[in-house]
């Protein structure tokens, strides 16, 4: 599979200028060409999943340089996951968009859509941490035009906000990185990892500072608090298509979290000891209870929704902060269920908004055919919430059950508990304002402006947001061999010279690699001189 692992990257980075240049004029071609490539990217990613399943960690060399000269994708668990689970929401999420006619709103969704993916994949594939900046540029210049897809003033001024916070996070990225340059001289991450292992105790402090910038900069993407500010507005306002695919983005940040600070800035390491964790753990509780406290106070079924997304980031990241193995396997878990369940109920909000023209939880008139609506925001909101019987409920109980190693624990459960009976009456509060509470004569309809989107209450939509709430319910069904498979990619990350092996080689490796180029060099440099570099032949007088 070795050669199959740049393939979700290289297919959308073809696919979106294609779309572009050959098929802007014709929708249906750009539909049927971009639903092709999100169906082999899951066809492809799946492979890659099966693939690391046994333990085998590949890498794969762009134009044949060796690591660390030359870039490296790496394939073990922990990426085949990620990629799989990007793969499979970008196809249902988009199967949604061309059912509701969202994809022909503004132009070139489908080219950006496609870039957005091809951001994805490389982030989460990349063993090079200069090229994790670089693809986060790539999927956040994609994530600029679709948020701003369709148009509107509020949209725009939405867009702007999340413009302005996300430089900020590549500025600060760009120091970290120049930083962790100046003190290793490199930027493999394998590379990077064997170094920082043999650093002198003397620049301990500089390990610390490069380890904080980097953290600042995956908290920012994961929205965890204080960094938190630039979501709750993007959410609400982007398109809900795209607001179900950014359910993956901020997980890029808690991936890249786990990445780096199991592989290079590890627990184990005499100068970071604590430190990461220290950080992490009150930031996460401060972070579920701020989410958690505003789906009380949205105001719209679109910020409920926005608020809900940073408080399961405050429990993902709470998990993550443990730094254990059994920690990260819950977490992992707790991961494609939130992806899943965020997106879920963004495609609830465009059909409530399709239906009564905003999602403001107001009476109103009842809304037209929304028995399924309400059935499905019903399994959502319990999803999200983290009731039984769904995967959320199972989530939660395997981060309790993981946290209470940790000396805090009783924070860790108090928080969790506390604030999964705050969304439970956050939601319970919103479904009852738009689907069940009775209204009057009294209550405002739509405006007469007011029309419903051609498309927006397609069956094909609907079809699509069941499809997403069927893969909840396969999850919950499916606990056990996910787990298993979560729990085994914590063991693979907590035990990195696996990953470090694949990518330099092992010693034995190194070492005939090194012999054979130094062999070479000494031929090189014996034919430069018109002879063997060693020759045995006995010295004369002639010619003198």
């Amino acid at each position: 599979m070795q050669h199959w692992i740049i393939a979700p990257i290289i297919l959308p980075a073809l696919m979106g200028p294609f779309i572009t240049l050959a098929m802007r004029h014709d929708v249906t071609l750009q539909r049927v060409a971009s639903l092709a490539s999100a169906v082999l990217l899951v066809g492809l990613t799946g492979a890659l999943l099966v693939s690391a399943a046994g333990g085998n960690v590949e890498s794969y060399e762009l134009g044949s340089w060796p690591a660390p000269f030359g870039i490296v994708l790496v394939l073990d668990r922990l990426s085949a996951l990620m990629v799989t689970l990007t793969a499979v929401l970008g196809l249902v999420v988009l199967a949604y968009a061309v059912a509701t006619n969202w994809d022909q709103r503004g132009r070139n969704f489908h080219a950006l859509y496609q870039f957005q993916l091809m951001g994805l994949f490389g982030a989460m594939l990349t063993g090079d941490i200069f090229n994790l900046f670089v693809f986060f540029e790539i999927l956040l210049i994609a994530s600029y035009g679709l948020m701003t897809h369709g148009g509107g003033r509020m949209r725009l001024r939405g867009g702007v906000q999340y413009v302005i916070y996300n430089l900020a996070g590549s500025t600060l990225f760009l120091f970290a990185l120049g930083t962790l340059y100046a003190v290793f001289g490199t930027l493999n991450m394998a590379d990077l990892a064997e170094r920082a292992a043999e650093l002198p105790a003397g620049d301990g402090a500089l390990l610390r500072v490069t380890a904080v910038l980097l953290l600042l900069v995956f908290v920012l993407k994961g929205a965890l608090l204080p960094m938190h500010f630039w979501l709750p507005n993007t959410y609400a306002l982007a398109p809900a298509p795209v607001a179900a695919l950014f359910a993956v983005m901020t997980k890029v940040g808690a991936y890249s979290v786990i990445r780096v600070f199991t592989l290079i800035f590890p627990v184990t390491l005499a100068p970071m000891g604590g430190l990461v964790a220290d950080v992490v753990v009150p930031a996460a509780l401060v972070t579920l209870a701020i989410g958690m406290i505003g789906v009380l106070g949205g105001g719209t079924l679109a910020r409920t929704v926005s608020f809900a997304a940073i408080g399961s980031m405050g429990t993902l990241f709470l998990a993550i902060g443990t730094f254990s193995e059994l920690a990260t396997g819950a977490a992992l878990y707790y991961l494609i269920h939130s992806t899943l369940a965020t997106a879920a109920l963004f495609l609830v909000v465009d059909q409530v908004r399709a239906r009564r023209g905003n999602s403001a939880l107001v009476p109103q008139a009842p809304l037209v055919r929304s028995g399924l609506v309400a059935a499905f925001f019903f399994a959502a909101a319990i999803a999200m919430a983290g009731m039984p019987p769904l995967s959320g409920f199972l989530g939660k109980l395997m981060v309790l059950q993981a946290v209470r190693q940790a000396d805090w624990w009783v924070w860790g459960w108090a928080f969790i508990l506390v604030t999964s009976l705050i969304a439970v009456v956050g939601f319970a509060r919103a479904g009852s304002v738009l689907f069940w509470r009775p209204h009057d004569n009294n209550t405002p309809a739509p405006s007469d402006e007011f029309q419903i989107a051609p498309g927006t209450l397609s069956g094909w939509g609907m079809a699509a947001l069941g499809g997403l709430l069927a893969l909840i319910v396969a999850l919950t069904v499916a606990a056990g061999p996910v787990t298993g498979y979560t729990n085994a990619t914590a063991a693979q990350l907590y035990a990195p010279q696996g990953y470090i092996y694949a990518v330099l080689g092992t010693p034995e490796e190194r070492a005939a690699r090194l012999a054979a180029e130094e062999a070479r060099a000494d031929d090189l440099h014996g034919a430069d001189h018109g002879a063997p570099a060693h020759s045995d032949a006995p010295a004369t007088s002639e010619g003198h």
